[in-house]
């Protein structure tokens, strides 16, 4: 995965009255994101995330998305 694009990531963490977890998102890839009980959870589930994303658009012919492009972290 480390010869891939390198996507930008956005860490964030639920308040505490929802629980509290953390959740990694890829603004350039909307609805693509990891969350876990700890950041290192949140980073390694977005990654398994990322490469399931990428994995279904090339079985589907379709180009990975622009680095870049999303909304703004």
């Amino acid at each position: 995965m480390s010869d891939g694009p390198a996507y930008r990531t956005k860490l964030g963490r639920a308040p505490p009255e929802e629980g509290g977890y953390y959740i990694l998102s890829y603004p350039e890839i909307p609805g693509c994101f990891g969350v876990g009980g700890t950041e290192a959870e949140a980073v390694e589930d977005g990654r398994r995330a990322l490469i399931a994303v990428l994995d279904a658009l090339k079985a589907v012919d379709r180009p990975p998305p622009e680095v870049g492009r999303g909304e703004s972290a």
